[in-house]
């Protein structure tokens, strides 16, 4: 027995049909009963409802090979199963586990409203029985509106009695009876044998009535798997009053192809819902059925699968008939029932006067990025590959978990979600370790950063924005970043409407969660230089109107010059690091010294010359001098401009993205970016008239540095020509390659005479 201030599962297992599951399904609703401490009765009672295909002493074989495993199905299988069946509770112990990748948003929609009807004003419309019975009749016109002559259908008319166990019959159940035979096979039949139902179908049980299947099926069974057209849906309720049933069924304009009377409790609708695949269909009949509840009908929360079985009109019941009691009526289409239904209940907040306009102070939303981005709204960053646009964004969260500046814009302090579509779990870990680490300033609200890692697990965007929102619904986030884009793009991104749909998605998570949604997007191709900002995303022109804030990373062509003053800068870094370092009493370095390499190297003899083991010390400054001339070799220059919605427009930002970073850099504000279609054309030429010079420069450079130190044409020591020139053993090695006039020999270079080239 389940322990009694458990959850308990059997409720729920009334708003599971065995009959509509596949077989894996159905053992796993098995698996989690054992996991969760409940009998194998309780699992054969709820099996044999499905009546064709229950075999008594089935379960308990099975039951006996469930073994357990190291990731065991729990109940959270049976409760997701029982909300898509209807089930929902303010209690739901397993609310976070819930979030299947099959889950609808669409169909969640009506759980907000859709209540159209005032059950109370309802008085009910009556039901007219026919003055004439002809059941052949009402079972030909059954037949004619809801399926081709040429389709195969499945009816049942030879039922078994559920008795209890004083052996008295409770109820009257289906078999799988017949599904070979087409509808205009059987409208023929009844024609000839003048109406003789029993001589085409057989002979009808007077106390149980007969049934049908609701969709067209293969002929070879009748399960789901069977069906071969999504095209209706069944909706019956056991509760309530038949003319209330009918009035409600009537006034909602349901697209009902038939309504049939089931000769005892309920009114069967045969609803045409006219579905591309089977999760369309589910879709679709989740919001029939919600719409139905809102609206005072309690709907059997059983009666969702396509092969479901509806009462056949026609039929005798006991002391009443099964009968037609209309056909076609509502709304002609599915598409235009259930946009009859939104234009009644869209959502939209009402039309709002503003003879109060000046009455109170409007207060805006608060601001998230200080300047750029309000709490609520959207920011989208644009930039090529390669820009660090990922990088950013990471930056981003860690600016609002820790209330930091970020681009120089301040930034509150919040919880943020980063949603990474593309990294594995342990490689965007260490890239938040690397910002941290390089920015220094400790980590001491880490815990405001909640990370979804979602490679290889992703779905489009519109199925996974409902189940975003109900993850983080109730943790109260500033801010959702989604990175990167393209993971779940749904659409062609040049399609203004397939792209409006795209967005709306970012529009909904804000909205349900009161946060900033934040994501980044592609450059289009071609050059940059000469767009506006709204105008360099790729696609459709809607990433530039939709969001609130557009930041754009281009590149800029940073010359020789500036790369010359960074290495220099980052040598100058690594020689006084290595000062403090090694000689930390060594206080003779002066704050201009700290920018200039040849103070710098004179700096660096008279601190470390003395030392003992001066010569490894040595080895060791040249290996990290090597590293950082080396990194700065693949720093990249950047300009950040950005427009705005909400705020004034800003100065363009420069900055060089220091992997893993972006560091400010205003001196870069002189570059200017190249604006015509021969731009980069112009400026291929340029590299390689620039290149050219530089050879020849690096010749001259090299010549001069060996006639300055050389003593009468001898060897110079490599490292001697290096310091001379302000540049690394390895360029002075390349320069050397290069000239023919030279070569090195253990360190030494040495010149090239006409005997060295014979050897």
């Amino acid at each position: 027995m389940v322990e009694q201030s458990k959850f308990d599962l059997i409720p729920l297992l009334d708003y599971i049909d065995p009959g509509s599951l596949d077989y894996q399904t159905w053992t796993d609703v098995g698996m989690a009963l054992k996991e969760e401490g409940y009998s194998v009765s309780d699992w054969d009672r709820w099996s044999a409802q499905d009546g064709s295909r229950y075999h008594p002493g089935e379960c308990e074989k099975k039951w006996n090979t469930f073994k357990g495993t190291g990731s065991p199905v729990t109940g959270a299988t049976i409760t997701q199963l029982a909300k898509e069946g209807g089930w929902h509770s303010d209690y739901d112990p397993d609310d976070d586990t819930q979030l299947g990748w099959g889950d609808s948003f669409v169909a969640q929609a009506p759980t907000k409203g859709y209540r159209l009807l005032d059950s109370s004003w309802l008085e009910g419309t009556k039901i007219e029985k026919p003055k004439v019975w002809h059941p052949a009749e009402q079972i030909i016109e059954y037949l004619q509106t809801l399926f081709d002559p040429g389709e195969i259908i499945g009816f049942s008319n030879n039922p078994w009695a559920k008795t209890s166990n004083e052996g008295e019959i409770e109820k009257w159940l289906p078999n799988e009876g017949i599904y070979t035979m087409t509808s205009g096979e059987i409208i023929d039949a009844l024609r000839r044998n003048n109406g003789d139902v029993g001589s085409v179908m057989g002979d009808p049980n007077p106390e149980a009535g007969a049934w049908v299947r609701i969709n067209p099926l293969d002929g070879k069974g009748v399960k789901n798997d069977n069906v071969v057209d999504y095209r209706y849906a069944l909706v019956e309720s056991d509760k309530g009053e038949l003319e209330k049933q009918n009035e409600i069924l009537h006034r909602l304009e349901l697209p009902i192809a038939t309504l049939t009377y089931s000769g005892n409790k309920s009114i069967h609708a045969i609803v045409k819902v006219n579905s591309q695949n089977y999760e369309q269909y589910k879709q679709r009949v989740d919001y029939l059925f919600k719409v139905m509840e809102s609206n005072g009908l309690s709907v059997d929360k059983q009666n969702k699968n396509p092969s479901r079985l509806s009462r056949l009109p026609g039929f005798q019941r006991g002391q009443e008939k099964q009968f037609l009691i209309d056909t076609n009526i509502g709304q002609d289409t599915w598409e235009e029932w259930e946009e009859y239904i939104e234009d009644l209940n869209d959502n939209l907040p009402d039309l709002e006067n503003m003879s109060d306009l000046f009455d109170d102070e409007i207060k805006l939303a608060p601001e998230l990025i200080h300047g750029m981005l309000r709490q609520g709204h959207k920011l989208l960053i644009s930039g090529p590959s390669k820009a660090g646009k990922s990088f950013a964004l990471i930056q981003l969260a860690i600016s609002i978990a820790e209330g930091w500046k970020w681009f120089g814009f301040p930034c509150e302090q919040g919880k943020v979600l980063y949603v990474n579509l593309e990294l594995d779990a342990r490689s965007a870990k260490k890239r938040f370790v690397d910002i941290y680490n390089t920015i220094g300033r400790g980590h001491e609200n880490v815990n405001n950063i909640d990370v979804w890692n979602l490679r290889g697990k992703t779905s489009p965007m519109d199925k996974l924005a409902p189940k975003l929102i109900r993850k983080a619904q109730k943790i109260g986030y500033m801010a959702v970043i989604i990175d990167p884009i393209y993971k779940v793009l749904t659409g062609d991104e040049n399609s203004a409407h397939e792209m409006a749909n795209f967005t709306n998605q970012f529009d909904k998570i804000a909205t349900e969660l009161g946060c900033a949604v934040i994501y980044c997007h592609h450059h289009s191709k071609g050059s940059q230089g000469g767009k506006n900002s709204m105008d360099r995303s790729s696609g459709s022109g809607v990433f530039a109107r939709d969001p609130d804030a557009i930041l754009d990373l281009i590149e800029l062509p940073a010359g020789e010059d500036r790369y010359n003053q960074l290495k220099r800068e980052a040598i100058c870094g690594v020689y006084n690091k290595a000062i403090k370092h090694f000689n930390p009493s060594y206080d003779k370095v002066g704050l201009d010294d700290q920018f200039s390499e040849k103070q710098m190297v004179i700096h660096l003899h008279q601190a470390i010359d003395s030392l003992p083991q001066a010569e490894q010390i040595r080895a060791f400054i040249d290996q990290q001098k090597d590293i950082v001339v080396e990194q700065v070799e693949h720093e990249t220059a950047w300009r950040l401009e950005g427009t705005l919605r909400e705020f004034a427009g800003f100065k363009p930002i420069n900055a060089w993205f220091k992997y893993p970073v972006h560091v400010l850099d205003e001196s870069l504000a002189d570059i200017e970016l190249e604006d015509s279609s021969s731009s980069k054309k112009k400026w291929k030429q340029g590299v390689q008239k620039n290149n050219q010079s530089r050879s020849e420069k690096a010749k001259q450079d090299l010549e001069e540095a060996f006639n300055v130190i050389s003593d009468h044409g001898n060897a110079v020591d490599l490292n001697q020509i290096a310091n001379y020139l302000e540049v690394t053993k390895k360029t002075v090695y390349g320069r050397v390659k290069k000239h023919e006039g030279f070569h090195v020999v253990d360190g030494m270079v040495k010149k090239t005479n006409v005997n060295d080239n014979q050897k």
